[in-house]
């Protein structure tokens, strides 16, 4: 660890639109942070396109600490089903970087540097679990809402990663057969239901089913124009349409975590991601729906249900104390 920046780690965090590299202390305290836009396009490049990116994020916060990177141990958070050997072996929301060995292309732009590489959602996890609203819980699943559904899954105190990895892939249960595509090349996923792109598919057939009345009147009467950023800006300012909308995103997030309850029976579900700023309205729905969906119902010890405290930071904080663990 550099004399420099002594007590630092560098987590970075990738997710469908943005990268976040932050330095952060122990507590998760930031020293400096930069962002990125992902890259753009289902084109699979080898990860060449991902790994420029997350270089340009990480080389910005080394200067800003006056440091370079290999004075820093630096952890990579990333979406998909990352294996043991950290290959990211399939990532529907990133498929440019699908099958590609991260640590390997960053090593080779940035000179020597030890990487650690997790999955984003399982970095949220610890980092929840150990600085934020899952303290004191180890039996706790990690929800976070973005472009899709991640997971990550403390299981008796330790990250279950599973037999190759892929552990917590939780947004791609099915729970309706007949339901829409997925990128994964499903149909029904959970993240269909419970995500941020889910809001703008339920917001679009909403507005076609003569639904959202305001929304589609500011957007000229263009029912396929409304976006789920509407949805959620509407319904924080009090659109009763809106809000109706976010209750059935709602129902669905509980219908998914009743589903995990009957296998890894948690004692705290923490919800984060993206959708951080409108979690309010989701997770009151789904405290209200969750008994009701739940094996035994009120006869079982009640899950709690709380959002994340650590914020959008939480994925680049967790990925920063994995990096620690392993210098």
């Amino acid at each position: 660890m550099s004399l420099l920046a002594p007590g630092l780690s560098l987590g970075v965090d990738v997710g469908g639109t943005k990268i976040l590299a932050l330095a952060c202390d122990a507590e998760g305290a930031s020293a400096a942070s930069a962002q990125v836009p992902s890259p753009k396009g289902d084109v699979e490049d080898g990860g060449a396109s991902l790994a420029d990116a997350v270089c340009t994020a990480i080389t910005s916060v080394a200067a800003d600490l006056g440091v370079s990177a290999g004075d820093l141990p630096i952890g990579l958070g990333l979406p998909g089903m990352l294996s043991l050997d950290g290959v990211l072996a399939f990532a529907p929301n990133l498929r440019s970087a699908s099958g590609s060995d991260l640590a390997a292309l960053l090593a080779e732009r940035l000179g020597p540097v030890v990487v650690t590489i997790a999955n984003d959602a399982d970095c949220a996890a610890v980092a929840e679990q150990r600085l934020g609203a899952g303290r004191g819980h180890d039996d706790l699943i990690m929800v976070t809402l973005g472009t899709g559904i991640g997971g990550g899954i403390i299981f008796g105190g330790q990250l279950l990663r599973g037999g190759n990895g892929f552990a917590g892939e939780i947004g791609h249960m099915v729970v309706d057969v007949d339901g829409p595509p997925c990128p994964c090349g499903a149909k029904g996923c959970w993240e269909r239901y419970a995500s941020g792109s889910a809001v703008g598919r339920m917001a679009r057939e909403a507005a076609h089913a003569g639904r959202l009345s305001a929304l589609v009147a500011a957007r000229g009467g263009d029912a396929e124009s409304v976006r789920g950023e509407d949805v959620t800006a509407a319904a924080l300012s009090g659109d009763l349409e809106a809000r109706v909308l976010m209750d059935e995103v709602g129902w669905w997030l509980a219908r998914g975590i009743a589903n995990l309850a009957c296998v890894l029976d948690p004692t705290c579900v923490v919800i984060g991601g993206g959708l951080s700023e409108v979690t309010p309205l989701l997770i009151e729905p789904a405290r209200a729906a969750l008994p009701g969906l739940l094996e035994g119902g009120p006869r079982r010890q009640p899950i709690l249900l709380v959002p994340a405290a650590l914020g959008p930071n939480a994925g680049a904080i967790g990925a920063g104390l994995l990096a620690r663990d392993a210098a």
